[in-house]
C-alpha cells in the first residue's frame, strides 16, 4: 500500500506511475475524494463527540424543562455522532479498497510498457555453438529422461498436468542446488528459514498477492488459507505487526519453501517440461531495511543472484522490467535470464524486486526511526529454484546424453557427470 500522504502531497507522481504500468489513473482522484469524505465526517464526528462529553455535565446542573430539553439535544446529538462515525468508518472503507487498487509507484528509472518492453542491461557469458561441437543438442526434459532425472508421465498421473517427479539424478540435482544456494546465504549473513507454505488471507493480501493476481492464487476455502508461489509472503508476514530492529543493519533471511502456482492464463504455453509448473521448489532471500537503504539492498540482491549463475557456468542477461510487468509491490524489478539452446533465447530464472515500504505498510512492519516508530522496506530475490535445472541440463549437455555437473555442485551433489539410464 501506498503512503497516503504522498498521495495528497503529490498527486501527479502517482498517476505518471500508474500510466507507466498501463492501469487507471482515475483512481487517485477517487481516493482523494474518499479522503476527504473521511477526514471530513472525522472533524465533524469529533466536535460533536466534544459537545456529547460536555453537555453531560450540563444535564447533571440543569432542572425543570431546560434539563428536558438537553435531554432531548442528547439523544439528537447521539445519533447524529452515530451517523458520522459511520460515514467516517465507510469512507475509511472505500478509502482501503481504493488504496489496495495502486500499485507500488514505480521508480524513475523503470521502463514504461509492458511484459515485451524490459532494457537490457547487461550480457554476461557466450552461449556454446553445438554446431561447431558437432551435434545437435537435446532440450531438458529430452536429456532429464534420458538420464532418468524426471517423469512426467507419472507426474500427471497422479495429479494432472504441469506436475512431474524428480527422481535420482534430477532429485540429486535439485537437492544439491538447493543445499548450495542455501549455504551461500548463509556465509551471506542471511538467516536460513523454512517458511510455512499456508498462509492467512491477511498475510497473502499484505504481501500483495491478492490485488490482480488472484487467480494464480490456490485457495482452500474450508480453511480459509491459502498456498504461496513464493516464500517471500510468509517472509513478508514474519514480522507483521512488530518493530523491526534494524539499529545493527538490515535483517535478510532465506527462506526454502515449495511454492505453488496456478499458472491461470497460461494454457498451451511451456507445456514441455518443467519451466512453467504448478508446484517447484526455491530459495528466496528477504531483507528488511529502512527505506534509505533499499536501492543499495536492491543492488546487493542482484549481485548475488549473477555470482550464482555464473558459478554455475551459465551465460545470462540482466533485465530492466518494464513497470507494466512489475507486480502490484515492486517499485522495481530486475530479471536474470538463462540461456536455454533448444528455444535459442533467454527465459527467466531469478528475479529481485524492491518493495520499498509497500508491504510493510500494509502488514505494519515497522523500525525504531528518528521520527519515532517508521515503517520499514522490504525486498526479495531468487536465489535457486526448481527451473535452474533446465539452464544446467541443457547448457552443460555432452554428446553422448550426459550432462556434466557445474564444479560447484558437485560437493552438493556427489556426482561429477550425470549419465543416461543404459
Amino acid at each position: 500500500m501506498i503512503d497516503i500522504r504522498l498521495l495528497r502531497e503529490d498527486p501527479d507522481t502517482v498517476r505518471a506511475s500508474q500510466r507507466a504500468r498501463g492501469e487507471d489513473e482515475g483512481v487517485v482522484d477517487a481516493v482523494l475524494a474518499a479522503d476527504e469524505r473521511r477526514r471530513s465526517s472525522l472533524t465533524a464526528y469529533e466536535r460533536l463527540r466534544a459537545e456529547q462529553k460536555s453537555m453531560g455535565k450540563d444535564v447533571a446542573r440543569a432542572q425543570g424543562e431546560e434539563k428536558q430539553a438537553l435531554l432531548a439535544r442528547t439523544k439528537e446529538v447521539a445519533a447524529e455522532v452515530k451517523r458520522l462515525q459511520a460515514d467516517a468508518d465507510d469512507a475509511q472503507g472505500e478509502l482501503d479498497r481504493l488504496l489496495r487498487n495502486i500499485g507500488n509507484v514505480v521508480e524513475p528509472e523503470v521502463p514504461v510498457g509492458g511484459e515485451d518492453d524490459y532494457v537490457v542491461l547487461e550480457e554476461v557469458g557466450t552461449p556454446r555453438d553445438f554446431a561447431a561441437e558437432g551435434f545437435e543438442p537435446k532440450d531438458h526434459l529430452a536429456l532429464a529422461e534420458g538420464l532418468g532425472a524426471i517423469d512426467m508421465e507419472r507426474g500427471a498421473k497422479i495429479s494432472g498436468s504441469r506436475f512431474y517427479f524428480l527422481t535420482g539424478a534430477g532429485a540429486r540435482l535439485e537437492m544439491g542446488l538447493l543445499h548450495l544456494a542455501m549455504q551461500k546465504a548463509m556465509g551471506l549473513g542471511f538467516v536460513p528459514m523454512v517458511t510455512p507454505t499456508l498462509v492467512t488471507p491477511e498475510v497473502m493480501g499484505g504481501a500483495g498477492f491478492l490485488d490482480h493476481h488472484a487467480d494464480e492464487v490456490y485457495r482452500l476455502e474450508a480453511d480459509d488459507l491459502y498456498l504461496t508461489g513464493t516464500s517471500e509472503v510468509a517472509l513478508a508476514g514474519y514480522h507483521a505487526g512488530e518493530v523491526v530492529d534494524l539499529s545493527k543493519g538490515p535483517v535478510r533471511y532465506a527462506g526454502q519453501s515449495t511454492c505453488y502456482r496456478r499458472e491461470a492464463g497460461s494454457y498451451g504455453k511451456d507445456t514441455r517440461g518443467i519451466i512453467r509448473v504448478h508446484q517447484f521448489n526455491k530459495i528466496e532471500m528477504f531483507v528488511y531495511c529502512r527505506p534509505e537503504d533499499a536501492q543499495a539492498e536492491h543492488e546487493n540482491l542482484l549481485r548475488i543472484e549473477q555470482d550464482m549463475l555464473a558459478s554455475l557456468g551459465l551465460p545470462y542477461r540482466v533485465i530492466d522490467t518494464a513497470a507494466g510487468d512489475l507486480g502490484g509491490p515492486a517499485a522495481r524489478k530486475y530479471d536474470c535470464e538463462a540461456w536455454v539452446p533448444t528455444q535459442g533465447r533467454h527465459r527467466e530464472l531469478t528475479s529481485t524486486s524492491n518493495c520499498t515500504t509497500f508491504q510493510a505498510r500494509r502488514l505494519n512492519t515497522r523500525f525504531k526511526g528518528e521520527q519515532g516508530n517508521e515503517v520499514a522496506a522490504t525486498l526479495n530475490g531468487t536465489l535457486a529454484t526448481t527451473r535452474f535445472l533446465v539452464a544446467i541440463l541443457e547448457n552443460h549437455q555432452q554428446a553422448d546424453g550426459s550432462v556434466v555437473v557445474p564444479e560447484v555442485l558437485r560437493p552438493h551433489v556427489g556426482l561429477d557427470v550425470l549419465t543416461p539410464v543404459r
